[in-house]
């Protein structure tokens, strides 16, 4: 492996590997000097949902989630790609309640819950799910928030022109160090626009966000209060079993991490100063929380402790319909070693 050739995930079956992925990845401090970094992290990505923590800090800086009295949990369900469990349903329905909003004007769209334990009751129940149940739904209640506090028209909040979505641009402008003008902007799952930006800069944004005194003073403080309630509610982050909420909870505030569809982790390290963005270029979730879990061992990041209450998932096991071990997912031995 080359220096700053992309991380290599190996996927094995018997003694044959049988499947690799490529992950690029980038460690970053706050003032944007590099720690290391595999593959061609200049180039842009889409972050899909790593980026709301972002989306979630003009709620506060606009003064939104005061005035609607939103507490840690909700406003930790406004940063979740949450599993659509009971208990998040009922954050997102206090949220609604609290903004005056209503399902009709939720633009996220419905789904089945990402936690399967909660999809197969509301299946049993032979009830359809709501906008309520998509992940980003505590997003979507903060952004409708946001407009309705400023006096700003709701039925347009998902327009990449609405003001709701040029604060968002700005945000992460602001914590990136750069101008995304010229780069790509997609749809997300959510309908809801998201900026490309490269992954180096992500990484940068992330920085900021654990380490925000670089920032003004109201961004820098609506950074800490969002990702205090993260760390107060990582169950709202994501869901049971899910490795953002595991590595929340194990990491006692020493990281604050959100993933994004198609295989984007970001990860901010405030006790170290550093953030952490990558992406498995084939969109595999199971090659980026592999290559995600190996960068926050070699940081660091990870004490002992909390190294073995996640050790299973440093390199996990396949097995069959049978529960028979026919394989692993591993990082290539000379991934690490060949960061810049």
């Amino acid at each position: 492996m080359r220096r700053n050739d992309p991380f290599i995930v190996e996927v094995t079956r018997g003694a044959l590997i049988e499947s690799l992925h490529r992950v690029r990845a980038v460690v970053i401090d706050a003032d944007g000097k590099v720690a290391a970094s595999w593959g061609a992290v200049d180039e842009p990505v889409y972050p899909r949902s790593a980026v709301k923590p972002f989306q979630a800090i003009p709620i506060v800086i606009t003064g939104a989630a005061d005035h609607f009295g939103f507490d840690p949990s909700e406003l930790a369900l406004a940063c979740s790609s949450h599993g659509g469990t009971e208990a998040h349903i009922k954050v997102a329905r206090a949220m609604m309640a609290k903004c005056g909003a209503d399902l009709t004007e939720l633009g996220c769209g419905a789904h089945a819950p990402m936690d399967a334990a909660a999809a197969h009751a509301l299946a049993r129940s032979d009830v359809a799910p709501t906008a309520l149940h998509n992940n980003c739904s505590g997003k979507h209640l903060g952004m409708i928030a946001t407009a309705r506090h400023q006096g700003e028209p709701v039925g347009k909040y998902l327009d990449a022109e609405h003001p709701v979505q040029r604060r968002v641009l700005d945000m992460i402008e602001r914590c990136a160090g750069q101008s995304l003008a010229g780069f790509p902007i997609g749809i997300d799952g959510c309908s809801a626009p998201t900026f490309a930006l490269p992954l180096r800069a992500l990484g940068l944004a992330f920085a900021r966000l654990g380490a925000p005194d670089a920032l003004e003073r109201a961004i820098a403080a609506a950074c800490r209060r969002v990702t205090a309630a993260m760390l107060a509610a990582p169950i709202m982050v994501a869901g049971p079993g899910r490795l953002t909420t595991g590595v929340m909870e194990a990491g006692a505030g020493a990281i604050v991490l959100k993933e994004g569809a198609e295989g984007v982790y970001a990860a901010a390290l405030p006790h170290h100063g550093l953030g952490i963005a990558l992406k498995a270029e084939d969109g595999a979730v199971r090659a980026s929380e592999v290559a995600l879990l190996a960068i926050l061992r070699r940081f660091g990041a990870l004490p002992a402790e909390v190294e073995r209450r996640l050790e299973a998932r440093f390199e996990p096991l396949l097995r069959n319909w049978r529960g028979t071990v026919i394989g692993r997912i591993r990082l290539d031995p000379a991934a690490l070693s060949a960061g810049a």
